[in-house]
């Protein structure tokens, strides 16, 4: 388990603090708690705090260039990845942010813990009194109506002037645990299992034969155990052996069914084997990219609570997982994820930054897009369109879904549009530019027409089968769509190693160049939400289904095998 820990310090630090300075820098401040959370009371001065605190960066810039020189098929060092030193370099503090806050930690008798192999996230804990006294805060129990969960946070904060351009942000502070949900529908009971091996069959129900079928995905085994692909387990979400096996069993019978993944706990995370506590969602993407990418080896990360990235829900922890191993699986999909505007656009920097670091390393970070349609994550009341979260991030893919097999169109929750928080990329500026030719000013004012658009990719992504507790059911949502492309991905990397060439890596600027024919275009279809049909898949990119579905003989050929 990648140490994320933070050592204990001395609890009698209130009379050796800093004095407060009348020259404070205003961080961050807010009149109100957000709506759904009440004042409780204070917080007792003796309660511990595990607080995290970001340094700015040195050299952000230099890292997406880095990043764009790998990962740009027309540049000479296409592939030549960076090593974890060599990506960490660029978001190291400058030798002078590390002096100052170095200073101000020792003034104030704090040993605090580097998270990241850069040092750009240190983590302490301190009592309140003490957090209050250091960021002339006022932290204070609130309760959310709906969750009854209390957290601990405050209105304001600030820090010494002399912090100023050196510490970028504190966690938790001001912000407040958005809602992290996984991007798929409740499942409906099959009763037993589908034999969906034919295309006819597949109108109906998806196992592992459909999209074999519908893409043309081998089921070769892979011989490089070099490749890997990782998983993302979060809220008590555990992956069930003896239902993988049952899966295997069944939908894969030409794989040995004892089959299995890897356990990688993170923040207090586990895997439970209990049957009744399988999860839907664990199950559907453990189950689906090891059906797959056949004898790809599967990491499945399950975290906890106890997180250190504030309100991130444990998403930086295991970014910082990974940037820690020296040799980090290719292929990393993700299927939770809140809205843009729950995350503070800080924070959500931070955590683009260190995807960034993946794909400079060789990984294709992959997001499910959301079930929301042009409403966000999951569909919700809104007057102005939704951006999921990542899903902004220009240096990772997302994955919208698709139905229907003949034609397959575009899955009416898969969300897409264009972020708030992050520009529209170069790679996407041709595709997008075609797109708005299209749509002209309808829905102007509602969206963002300069943000990065997304999805960028989609699979089918309703009514999978997946097997819970040893009984079937059907699952819907994008959640079913990125372990699908994520395994697409994993067979294609093994494959490329098995040349001798370097993994796909930071997949985008290929998508959008070398690859963007490599697809199956979905022209029907559209994400309603927010009182509107939203918009409507066309020929070309757009933002329903991207660029389409994968077609495996075409990326082959796309990524030079």
């Amino acid at each position: 388990m990648f140490g994320l820990g933070v050592f204990a310090f001395s609890l009698c630090l209130l009379a050796s603090g800093t004095p407060l300075s009348d020259n404070r820098k205003v961080l961050a401040r807010r009149d109100t708690p957000p709506a759904g959370y009440t004042l409780t009371r204070p917080a007792s001065p003796d309660t511990l705090l595990k607080l995290r605190i970001a340094l700015v960066q040195s050299n952000p810039a230099g890292l997406e260039e880095a990043l764009y020189d790998v990962s740009t098929p027309t540049s000479p060092n296409y592939g030549q990845f960076l090593t974890k030193d060599e990506a960490a370099s660029y978001v190291a503090p400058s030798p002078e942010t590390q002096t100052v806050i170095n200073a101000w930690l020792e003034q104030n008798d704090i040993s605090a813990t580097a998270l990241t192999p850069a040092g750009d996230w240190l983590g302490f804990q301190i009592p309140v009194g003490k957090a209050n006294e250091l960021f002339d805060a006022a932290y204070s129990v609130y309760t959310h109506e709906g969750a009854g969960k209390e957290t601990i946070r405050t209105l304001s904060y600030s820090i010494p002037q002399e912090l100023e351009g050196h510490l970028s942000v504190v966690y938790p502070t001001t912000t407040y645990l958005p809602t992290f949900s996984a991007s798929y529908s409740f499942p409906k009971s099959l009763g037993q299992a589908d034999d969906a091996t034919v295309n006819p069959s597949c109108i109906n129900t998806i196992t592992l034969s459909c999209l074999q079928a519908l893409y043309g995905i081998p089921t070769t085994p892979a011989t490089e155990k070099s490749s890997r692909i990782a998983v993302a387990g979060f809220d008590d979400q555990w992956a069930n052996e003896a239902d993988l096996m049952t899966f295997l069993k069944t939908y894969r019978p030409d794989m040995s069914d004892t089959t299995t993944f890897t356990l990688q706990d993170l923040d207090g995370g586990s895997n439970n084997q209990t049957p009744a506590d399988a999860g839907v969602e664990a199950n559907l993407d453990i189950q689906y990219t090891v059906g797959i990418a056949t004898d790809v080896p599967t990491l499945f990360v399950s975290a906890g609570y106890d997180n250190h990235d504030g309100d991130l829900d444990g998403f930086l922890d295991m970014a910082d997982l990974l940037l820690n191993e020296d040799s980090p699986p290719q292929a990393f999909t993700t299927s939770y994820g809140p809205n843009e505007d729950d995350v503070p656009i800080g924070l959500s920097y931070n955590l683009c930054n260190a995807y960034a670091q993946l794909g400079a390393r060789g990984v294709s970070v992959l997001f499910a897009s959301g079930d929301g349609g042009v409403s966000g994550t999951q569909s919700s009341n809104c007057t102005e369109f939704v951006v999921p979260f990542p899903d902004g991030c220009p240096f990772m893919t997302n994955v919208g879904s698709t139905t229907g097999i003949s034609p397959e169109i575009g899955a009416f929750f898969s969300s897409g549009g264009f972020s708030n928080y992050y520009a529209r990329p170069s790679y996407q500026d041709a595709a997008v530019t075609a797109y708005f030719n299209y749509l002209g000013d309808t829905y102007q004012g509602l969206y963002n027409a300069s943000g990065r658009a997304f999805p960028d990719v989609a699979t089918q992504g309703i009514n999978f089968t997946v097997v819970i507790d040893q009984e079937f059911y059907a699952v819907s949502g994008t959640s079913c769509s990125s372990p699908t492309f994520a395994s697409v991905v994993a067979l294609l990397n093994n494959e490329l190693i098995s040349a001798g060439k370097s993994p796909l890596g930071f997949l985008n600027p290929w998508l959008y160049s070398t690859a963007s024919t490599a697809f199956n275009d979905i022209t029907e279809g559209n994400n309603p939400g927010c009182g509107t049909d939203g918009f409507y898949a066309i020929a070309g990119w757009d933002p329903v289904t991207g660029w389409g579905t994968p077609d495996y003989a075409k990326l082959k050929t796309a990524a030079g095998l």
